[in-house]
């Protein structure tokens, strides 16, 4: 087992496998690849025929998957919005699951140099991939004063967003913002209370983190790719650890299990209406205590399920 390995621990990783329903047969797709923990569990659920595509924005991480020696599994560099193209690039048009576990990943969060931590001192990078793309110091040392307030705000949901903002304009007047501990300084500066046990830089820096990977605006995209690449009983599996994401989540899949709304002025028969392209498995699922116990990050983690309707509803 590599350090990698060992370092991450998936979340829900039975639940998460008991939802996908998965088919030995099936092919399935682990958008986040991550280290790979909920791969290496699926392909173990896997016959011989079946097969497993996965995807990671991070070099580190696809790395770690071309490890996999495994004639039915194969890994991409790519964002998870590209999920139906690189799909149609691997030849394929319908799935039977798709795998979403949104957000950073214990490694990156883990490795100084990455810069995703304010408990480590080192460059403020923050990128999922490496390869492209504005780093957090060079967008904090360029953003107007109101949109770093925004962001704080929004993504974070930042209380002190507009003193935070202030005070990283002032501090890069001096010097740039170059390091992870520069940003914890200044909004510790600026954070007059915190709830118990919170850092006052852990909002700032999510915040940061999302807009530079523009972590929403990619979920956004994907969510509707990930049901149009499934085939009729094909589940979408979706693991989500703040507010934000879980509210989208939430949001797209009823809008999606509910279908269209009848003119009230036209009656209709209820075989008339059309359903929603999914239909919800189950309620929200949460991490035991006793998973939490062993890895205090699943306590956030939540798990939604839908499956693709057929083709006749």
């Amino acid at each position: 087992m590599t350090d990698g390995q060992a370092a991450h621990v998936p979340v829900l990783l039975e639940e998460t496998l008991e939802a996908l329903n998965i088919r030995s047969e099936g092919i399935y797709v682990d958008a986040t690849f991550g280290r790979g923990g909920h791969s290496r569990a699926l392909l173990a659920r896997l016959g011989p025929q079946g097969r497993l595509l996965a995807l990671d924005r991070d070099p580190l991480a696809v790395a770690e998957g071309k490890r996999i020696q495994d004639a039915r599994f194969s890994i991409i560099h790519a964002p998870f919005s590209r999920l139906k193209a690189t799909l149609a690039e691997a030849g394929l048009t319908e799935v039977d699951g798709v795998l979403l576990d949104i957000g950073v990943s214990s490694p990156q969060i883990d490795e100084p140099e990455r810069g995703f931590s304010f408990r480590f001192d080192a460059p403020l990078d923050m990128r999922m991939d490496t390869t492209q793309g504005e780093t957090a110091a060079q967008w904090l040392n360029t953003a107007a004063e109101e949109e770093i307030a925004h962001v704080i705000r929004e993504y974070g949901e930042e209380r002190f967003a507009k003193s935070i903002a202030r005070a990283i304009v002032a501090a890069r007047a001096e010097a740039p913002i170059e390091r992870t501990s520069q940003l914890a300084r200044i909004a510790a500066s600026a954070v007059r209370t915190r709830e118990r046990g919170q850092d006052p830089a852990t909002r700032t820096f999510q915040a940061v983190r999302i807009h530079v990977n523009r972590e929403l605006e990619e979920l956004a995209q994907t969510l509707p790719q990930g049901v149009d690449v499934l085939r009729a009983g094909g589940r979408l599996a979706v693991i989500s650890f703040h507010s934000l994401e879980d509210r989208m989540v939430k949001r797209f899949l009823r809008a999606e299990a509910k279908g269209e709304e009848p003119p009230p002025e036209i009656p209709m028969l209820a075989s008339q209406i059309k359903l929603g392209r999914l239909r919800l498995v189950g309620r929200a699922v949460h991490a035991s205590a006793a998973e939490i116990a062993r890895n205090p990050r699943a306590r956030s983690a939540v798990l939604r399920v839908a499956e693709r309707r057929g083709a006749a509803c």
